[in-house]
């Protein structure tokens, strides 16, 4: 099973984690967390977080979560038709199985993430 991912600030993720749950703007303002595949998660980013350093992808277990997760086209959506997982609640803080550091090339793009630990089975 491949990782789904959740991009936000290092701060953010410790001022929230210890509350046992982690809740994003877009929870309150459009009803869901945005998610994305290892394939996807470089558009996002480049559209919200360009050329930030303090990014870090939360690697998120899917069999963890406890609240709906829906597969949906992007805002704007993807011309191709790429869905995106969205979950439909809070993130559980023991879904998340790693933090990994994701960094913007000398330019400020962000690529494909490196580091990610390896896949679940």
């Amino acid at each position: 099973m491949t990782w789904l991912l959740h991009m936000t600030t290092a701060t953010e993720w410790e001022r929230t984690r210890r509350t046992g749950r982690y809740a994003a703007g877009s929870l309150h303002e459009q009803g869901f967390l945005h998610l994305s595949t290892a394939e996807q998660v470089s558009l996002p980013a480049n559209a919200l977080f360009a050329g930030r350093r303090d990014i870090v992808l939360l690697c998120v277990d899917r069999t963890r979560l406890d609240a709906e997760l829906r597969w949906e086209s992007g805002d704007p959506p993807d011309p191709a038709g790429m869905q995106f997982p969205h979950l439909y609640g809070s993130l559980p803080v023991p879904a998340v199985r790693a933090v990994v550091a994701y960094r913007p090339d000398d330019d400020g793009i962000f690529h494909a993430p490196t580091g990610l630990p390896p896949t679940l089975d």
